[in-house]
């Protein structure tokens, strides 16, 4: 069962910006966590971060045949890539869409996703847990 997680952009300044939104945990500790309840759920799981657009399209690409479903925290580009969400619809994996905070509660513009309508599903609001939660679900998705 692999899961691949990507972190887009200025999610690795977590910890340092905008505290009040994001909370104190820092990618790091994200990253450890997930690993964590990765191994405790049987997943094979890779992480990757990147703050440019067409790099993670690339990374979209590369793992295609590997990953069975693929968890992905668009950052700004939720609102803004259309590469990405092409790049998501090319490859035919569930796509499960995360995001620390709860964005139907931050500003207007940030209530439109580019990836919901063609992810399986979207955990928000929930901080670190997010990414937890979106593990879960990946392996109910895996086993059908």
């Amino acid at each position: 069962m692999n899961v691949f997680v990507i972190h887009g952009p200025n999610l690795n300044m977590l910890g340092k910006r905008e505290v009040s939104v994001y909370g104190d945990v820092d990618l790091e500790t994200i990253n450890t966590t997930i690993m964590a309840r990765s191994e405790e759920l049987g997943l094979v799981t890779r992480i990757e971060q990147s703050n440019h657009e067409g790099a993670i399209v690339d990374l979209i690409h590369r793992e295609s045949k590997w990953v069975d479903v693929l968890i992905i925290n668009p950052g700004a580009y939720t609102h803004t890539s259309i590469a990405i969400r092409d790049a998501l619809l090319s490859i035919d994996k569930p796509v499960i869409e995360v995001h620390l905070s709860n964005i139907f509660k931050r500003e207007s513009f940030r209530s439109n996703s580019y990836v919901s309508d063609i992810a399986v599903g979207l955990v928000s609001g929930f901080g670190l847990h997010s990414y937890t939660m979106a593990l879960d679900a990946a392996v109910s998705i895996i086993k059908g």
